[in-house]
Parts: structure tokens; C-alpha cells; sequence
């Protein structure tokens, strides 16, 4: 199977649910066309799956591979997926009878991260344990790391310990960091989205704000989940809102 093969058929199991490519392989197993097999999904996706499927080596020439890869759609999406509460309570977890991993656990998935690091925040301050980490995380070469900032909270009025945009592109020079930029009127949409994805696979969404006080001394609350389709659901949606919502800031 060659390489583009390999990235059609990724592309088709992010495409589809588990429940489209099983009413799908149920269709093909029952004798009916690929044409009428992809009636459970809308019409606008039918083009591009059956681009995808080209490119995969996938259709009823070759049914019985064809069922496979979609039957192995569907078992990937109906694994379990972990899920486990990240919580930021006065005295840390278990102090107050709640159970979970601490905010602050996000500085070490960074520090362990081996291929990416996309990291989203409404707030980031010097103080933070994660602004630490993902600054270790830029000086890494191996390491693809992404920001997204509000400028408005970080330009406005800066103050020594947040940094502006700016700063934070020249003190994490190997990041790709990004802001929200003005639209035709003027006005820029507040990137209130936090979210730090590991590898293309762990996806931590967070009430906190990257500042000592959101890790250590607020009431917050986060979930990690271990799921890779999610992850890159969220950095593609990212990707695509860049030209209209963000703009590259430059060190």
C-alpha cells in the first residue's frame, strides 16, 4: 500500500462516524451499489468519500477490501475513549474530597510531548507553569508548536507579567504563534477557546486560563481525553478558521 493510499484512508476514517462506515459495509455486504451505500451520509460529503476511496484503492472492485477498511472505520471510533477530570481547587484535589489530575499536569503532557504541541488560551502570564513548558517545548527542533492568543487581552495595556503577542513570538521562536485579528470593521472576535492537544492525540479542554492563580488557587475544571480523531478534528477546525480569524505574529 503506498503512502498516498496510507493518507486517503486516515482521511476517510476522519470523515466518516462509526455508524456511517457500518451502514455503509452492511450496504456493500447486502449487494448494493457503492452509489446507494452512501446514501447514510449527507450529500455533500458523497464527492469528496468517493474521492477519498479512489485514492484509497477503495469501491466495489475490490469489495471485500472495501468492507474491511470500513468495518475497521468502525471499530476505531467505537473504542472507549478515556476520559479523566483535570481539576484546579484551593489546596489541590483530595484536599477537598475532589478526585482527578491537577490543571498544573498539562506542563508535564508539554514536557513529554515527542511530535506537536498545539496550545490555545485566552490569557497567558509568566507565571504559569505552562508558559514554562511550552517555551521548553519551542527550543525543541523535533517538536511542530502552535499558539493561539486574544491580542486584545495580551496588547492592551501590557503589564510585565503577561506578555504581548510579540513577546511571546520572540521568546518562543520556534513556535508558530498566531492572534486574532480585526475584521473589515475593525473589531476582533475574543479567543476565548482553551485547549492544549499532544501529538495529535491528547486533548485537554480547560475553564483555565494559562496564570499561576488558574493552576493553583481558583476552582477550575478540564477534561483530558485520549482521542486521536477529536484532536485532529480540533487542530484541522483551527487551520481552517486561520485566514479569516488569525494572523501569524512575526518575532
Amino acid at each position: 500500500m503506498g503512502e498516498d493510499e496510507q493518507a486517503a484512508i486516515v482521511e476517510l476514517g476522519a470523515a466518516l462516524s462509526g455508524t456511517q462506515a457500518r451502514s455503509i459495509a452492511a450496504s456493500l455486504e447486502a449487494g448494493e451499489t457503492l452509489t446507494q451505500a452512501l446514501g447514510v451520509v449527507e450529500q455533500s460529503s458523497r464527492r469528496r468519500l468517493r474521492e477519498l476511496m479512489s485514492r484509497a484503492g477503495l469501491g466495489v472492485l475490490d469489495e471485500t477490501r472495501t468492507i474491511a477498511v470500513l468495518r475497521a472505520i468502525e471499530g476505531a471510533h467505537t473504542h472507549p475513549t478515556s476520559i479523566t477530570p483535570m481539576w484546579t481547587v484551593p489546596g489541590g484535589p483530595g484536599s477537598l474530597g475532589v478526585s482527578g489530575h491537577l490543571t498544573g499536569l498539562t506542563r508535564d503532557l508539554v514536557a513529554g510531548a515527542y511530535s506537536s504541541v498545539t496550545c490555545s488560551t485566552y490569557n497567558i502570564a509568566r507565571s504559569s507553569a505552562l508558559w514554562e513548558a511550552l517555551r521548553q517545548a519551542s527550543a525543541r527542533p523535533e517538536l511542530s508548536v502552535r499558539l493561539y492568543l486574544d491580542t486584545d487581552v495580551a496588547d492592551t495595556d501590557p503589564v510585565p507579567w503577561r506578555p504581548t503577542t510579540r513577546q511571546v513570538a520572540e521568546e518562543l521562536p520556534g513556535a508558530i504563534v498566531l492572534r486574532t485579528r480585526a475584521d473589515a470593521s475593525g473589531v476582533r472576535p475574543r479567543n476565548h477557546a482553551k485547549f492544549t492537544i499532544i501529538d495529535h492525540q491528547i486533548v485537554v479542554v480547560t475553564s483555565a486560563n494559562a496564570s499561576r492563580s488558574a493552576e493553583e488557587r481558583n476552582v477550575e475544571l478540564g477534561l483530558r481525553l485520549d482521542e486521536p480523531l477529536l484532536a485532529r478534528s480540533i487542530e484541522d477546525q483551527m487551520r481552517a478558521l486561520e485566514p479569516s480569524v488569525y494572523e501569524r505574529v512575526r518575532s
